[in-house]
């Protein structure tokens, strides 16, 4: 179920980002526009993001086997750093062709199909952005949440290059090269977060510490449970492993201290981040 939202919300990107990148680049190369074309290719990118994500969700919903004992949800992570190099890359660029329309004159025809195409990219983003927001919510995909904020993003941009082509028509034309620069600069800096943020996963960073502080809450809910220490944890895609050893009355039964064990991991279990919860058991002395 959470893939095959995650799927369709990928589809519907792929789709309004593709007719978007069309009426923009149209309009860019005939306006000349830095902003417009920095704005078309922003499309792009997205474009190629909605394709990754497609593609990293779907290795991503395979299941465990004997090859990859943990699953393939880090593929989700791969694909974006992927997508974050894309984006660094693309900016760069645009970054060195706005910098350089300040010092050489192009020839800007500013047209009022400009304004109608801004207007359209921020009406479909808005409706992506709600829709992908929604879902993302339901089924509480991070993934799903930050291209939601990527369309929300998208239309602050998109407002950015109206209000350039409206100083263009007053004859004020500099402004179009200093927005294609600041868009440049927002795929850079989103560009950077992805790839930091999915390289921090692939290098198993661990579970947050709010999440540890609730482990510690619900083990520790169990009276028989006289400490509990060695808490680790291994990300798994959007989800974690949490191993941790807790120790018992060393007079208790095995079968009674793993039926404590079963319990917990039960609990555990039922918290969103934690795919599975580990358990080890070691005996010791009952304090007095």
């Amino acid at each position: 179920m959470r893939y095959k939202v995650a799927k369709k919300v990928s589809i519907y990107g792929i789709l309004g980002n593709t007719f978007l990148l069309i009426i923009k680049l149209i309009g860019g190369l005939i306006s000349h526009s830095q902003a417009m074309i920095a704005d078309a290719l922003n499309s792009a990118g997205d474009i190629f993001s909605s394709i990754m994500t497609f593609i990293g969700n779907k290795i991503a919903s395979k299941p465990r086997d004997t090859i990859h004992n943990l699953g393939y949800g880090k593929a989700e992570y791969f694909y974006s750093i992927l997508i974050a190099i894309v984006m660094i890359y693309v900016s760069a660029k645009l970054l060195y062709q706005s910098i350089m329309s300040f010092f050489i004159k192009g020839n800007y025809h500013i047209t009022y199909h400009l304004i109608i195409i801004c207007l359209i990219t921020i009406f479909i983003k808005i409706i992506l952005y709600k829709y992908a927001y929604k879902k993302g919510k339901e089924i509480n995909n991070l993934l799903i949440k930050a291209n939601a904020l990527d369309h929300r993003n998208d239309c602050f941009l998109t407002l950015g290059n109206l209000i350039a082509i409206i100083f263009a028509l007053n004859n004020i034309f500099w402004v179009d090269s200093l927005v294609g620069i600041i868009i440049s600069f927002w795929i850079l800096v989103n560009g950077i977060k992805i790839y930091l943020e999915a390289y921090y996963v692939l290098l198993d960073r661990s579970i947050d510490e709010e999440t540890i502080e609730e482990v510690i809450k619900i083990v520790k809910s169990h009276p028989e449970v006289i400490k509990v220490n060695h808490i680790n944890s291994t990300p798994i895609g959007y989800q974690y492993q949490v191993n941790l050893t807790i120790f018992v009355d060393g007079n208790m039964s095995t079968y009674e201290s793993h039926e404590i064990a079963n319990h917990i991991e039960k609990e555990l279990n039922k918290i969103d981040i934690i795919s599975l919860a580990v358990i080890h058991v070691n005996p010791c002395e009952k304090e007095p």
